[in-house]
């Protein structure tokens, strides 16, 4: 299967489903900002990648705003070489409005994420040479206050069949890039990727601290405690050959 079709039917299964409040508004990216996500898929999906990281689901000035994983504004213009046309959900939250690359909000995690990349790598070449980003899930659940509402907090009965996609989806994933390393940005993206995967899986799956500032640990250096976190998997070399 190629990658696109992975996510067109990702983005398929996804969009037909429906959640009840609290949450209020659902945006899902790869359908508006489907040019930038295909985009990105285009220029770094070659296969085979070393290591797979996985993020839990679009962050509201990131992903949500420029189709990319861990998409901060900046680094996807800048570093990542990808500035497209970006739509608009159906509804929006009018505290969670989609501006795409005119967003003036910078989303930390995706600036701590892909700076480490950058300083590590150099360019992206470098990078996706060995390694894939890519998040469990696509879709951003928003509550009528405007905070959003995690994926691992919606009700078994919705809970269910979008894990029963992503996990599709995940599965689909490892069989194109066929990771040595499987790799969670954070605890909930390491459960479902030892979830999906299975106990017999000769692929090490593990995770990372995650970059946001909401996590007290990766305001304390969060780049060092990553690169400890990747050499104790046996994932090393952090510079170009």
């Amino acid at each position: 299967m190629i990658l696109t079709q992975i996510f067109e039917n990702l983005n398929r299964a996804v969009g037909s489903m429906t959640f009840q409040l609290p949450v209020a508004y659902v945006y899902n990216p790869l359908e508006y900002a489907r040019k930038s996500h295909e985009r990105y898929l285009k220029l770094y999906g070659g296969a085979p990648k070393e290591v797979l990281l996985l993020g839990m689901n679009p962050g509201p000035f990131g992903m949500a705003q420029t189709g990319l994983p861990f998409g901060e504004i900046a680094a996807s213009r800048e570093w990542l070489k990808i500035e497209e046309p970006v739509g608009q959900p159906a509804r929006m939250h009018p505290k969670r409005p989609v501006e795409g690359f005119a967003c003036s909000r910078s989303e930390v995690s995706g600036r701590r994420l892909w700076g480490w990349a950058k300083n590590r790598f150099a360019s992206p070449e470098a990078f996706f040479a060995r390694y894939f980003v890519a998040n469990y899930c696509p879709l951003i659940f928003i509550e009528e206050s405007g905070r959003n509402r995690t994926p691992d907090k919606l009700p078994k009965a919705e809970r269910e069949p979008l894990f029963e996609a992503c996990d599709q989806a995940l599965a689909e994933l490892v069989a194109y890039f066929q990771p040595r390393y499987l790799i969670g940005v954070g605890a909930f993206a390491e459960k479902r990727a030892l979830a999906c995967m299975g106990k017999e899986t000769e692929i090490i799956t593990g995770k990372i601290t995650h970059p946001s500032p909401a996590n007290p640990r990766a305001n304390r250096g969060w780049e060092a405690f990553i690169e400890a976190e990747l050499t104790e998997m046996g994932i090393e070399d952090f510079t170009p050959a």
